[in-house]
């Protein structure tokens, strides 16, 4: 499947803002929606463990618990990095869900210090241990 040059030309550009490699980025939007902007997941058990807890209103805690978008962000993962858009449905933006997923990222290699393998698995939450290396397969399609 060739991704829609408009989409790849955002990636790139919210990597770079972010100080990250943009071509990982596209190798992770790759991996986690396939390039399709409007993808999203509710992950059950990470509402139990994670949302729930939080005692949020219903919908609220239903979209926490939903990743969202090109790169798939947590809606509770998206709020706890800053996003403050009224829907996190709004993460199914592009330019919104790029940016705020680039922002994670970028967390995740500082907390890796930069070991990108590490910083995927990070993102990843440990849920596919061929993660990293599966993204990593990705890169060279986009250099």
């Amino acid at each position: 499947m060739q991704p829609p040059d408009n989409l790849v030309v955002l990636a790139r550009s919210a990597a770079v803002k972010r100080g990250l490699d943009p071509s990982l980025v596209c190798a992770v939007v790759e991996q986690e929606s396939g390039w399709d902007p409007y993808a999203i997941r509710y992950e059950p058990a990470f509402r139990a463990r994670y949302v729930a807890p939080l005692e949020l209103p219903p919908t609220e805690e239903v979209a926490r618990s939903v990743s969202w978008g090109l790169m798939q962000v947590m809606g509770q993962v998206a709020r706890e990095h800053g996003f403050g858009g009224r829907f996190l449905s709004a993460l199914c933006d592009p330019p919104s869900g790029l940016e705020i997923g680039c922002v994670v990222l970028a967390a995740k290699s500082r907390a890796a210090d930069g070991d990108v393998p590490r910083a995927l698995q990070l993102w990843n939450g440990g849920g596919n241990v061929n993660y990293s290396t599966e993204v990593l397969a990705r890169i060279t399609k986009y250099k």
